[in-house]
């Protein structure tokens, strides 16, 4: 496996150590590299998305959705009924499994829902007045000068 080295593009900037360890992980096999559950993510309109997580067997009680600082962690453990079952064919794979969303700043989880065996999660990108651009006035030599004489 091949390591890249991206402390070049850091040399010139300050505070991006956040994506440094977002591609440090994307290089890593983790625990949700193995494709379990399948999932989609959609783009609604200008600022929504959508992540759909293809979850069949699962109830509410079964998942847990949290978002922490930039992270979205999807949980589902399915519980232990004690039954013992002899399977002729098992392809609904039941299993527990963990998946990490790293979100972008002000991004914000609006809701989540549960369709069909369909869990989808709604996200915003929420940007606050004080980070949207603004118009800044100008103002002319001409404009100072007048206000001078009349003060």
């Amino acid at each position: 496996m091949r390591t890249i080295d991206f402390s070049p593009l850091f040399r010139q900037s300050v505070g991006f150590d956040r994506m440094q360890r977002l591609l440090d992980s994307a290089n890593q096999m983790g625990p949700s590299a193995n494709g379990y559950p399948p999932y989609n993510i959609e783009q609604i309109g200008e600022d929504g998305y959508r992540i759909t997580m293809a979850i069949a067997g699962f109830t509410e009680q079964d998942l847990d959705v949290t978002a922490k600082e930039n992270t979205l962690v999807i949980t589902g453990k399915l519980p232990d009924d004690g039954e013992e079952v002899t399977y002729l064919h098992h392809g609904i794979a039941g299993r527990a499994f963990e998946r990490n969303f790293e979100l972008a700043d002000h991004i914000k989880v609006v809701g989540a829902s549960l369709t069909n065996g369909l869990l989808s999660i709604d996200l915003a990108r929420e940007v606050p007045e004080e980070k949207k651009p603004r118009k800044i006035a100008i103002e002319t030599s001409d404009a100072k000068r007048i206000g001078q004489k009349a003060a």
